[in-house]
């Protein structure tokens, strides 16, 4: 059965997508920087009815990034479902950052998931069916946090040249713009963000959405 491969399965959103996909009844590989990162995530899913998988690598070496990805498809097959949920998260007023700081950044928020969709989109194509979900945010720019509002802008230019590219071929194209700080028992609890990823994902194509923003739970 075709897995789930979830891109940036850090504490959060990451490791409760990876819960929720495998919850589903696919087999889940998760994909980190570090590798106690990637045992952190592996840990919660412990419980996951299908086979898990871990892999390490840095969404801006392709190369290793790559190569990551053919040790999942050689243990699940073409995805079933890509999630891209990497970015750098940090506090950066407008005109502090370097240009090399700001290259740094795009290359997490924005660069890792065209190399990732890059590599395995056109077999999701051929296969005819799939999902890819990259993580939204910032939907308004905010001046303090520069770096992550236009990665995140780019993120929407991005899922919208992807669905271009993909759509036809039956695979859905689409990101979860959450509008808020991600904290367990709060409205952006990542349990519940992670539910709109199968919702999203389990849409039938006649229903397909482009962007979902995610406001908080009420």
């Amino acid at each position: 059965m075709p897995g789930a491969i979830v891109i940036g399965a850090g504490p959060g959103i990451g490791t409760s997508v990876a819960r929720r996909l495998g919850r589903g009844g696919l087999p889940v590989a998760v994909l980190a920087r570090s590798s106690a990162t990637v045992e952190g995530a592996l840990e919660a899913l412990a419980d996951a009815p299908k086979e898990t998988l871990g892999v390490t690598a840095d969404v801006t070496d392709e190369p290793a990034l790559r190569a990551a990805l053919d040790q999942v498809v050689d243990r699940f097959g073409v995805p079933d479902v890509l999630v891209y949920n990497a970015a750098l998260i940090q506090w950066d007023p407008f005109g502090e950052l370097t240009a090399a700081q700001h290259l740094d950044a795009w290359a997490v928020n924005v660069v890792g998931a065209i190399s990732a969709v890059a590599h395995l989109g056109p077999g999701m194509a051929q296969a005819g069916h799939g999902t890819i979900l990259i993580t939204g945010g910032m939907p308004d720019p905010v001046p303090d946090v520069t770096s992550l509002s236009l990665g995140k802008a780019g993120v929407r230019a991005l899922a919208e040249l992807l669905a271009r590219a993909y759509e036809p071929s039956g695979v859905h194209v689409a990101t979860i713009t959450v509008a808020g700080a991600v904290a367990p028992g709060s409205a952006f609890d990542p349990d519940e963000i992670a539910n709109e990823y199968w919702r999203v994902h389990t849409q039938p194509a006649g229903e397909w959405e482009r962007e979902v923003v995610y406001s908080g739970a009420t």
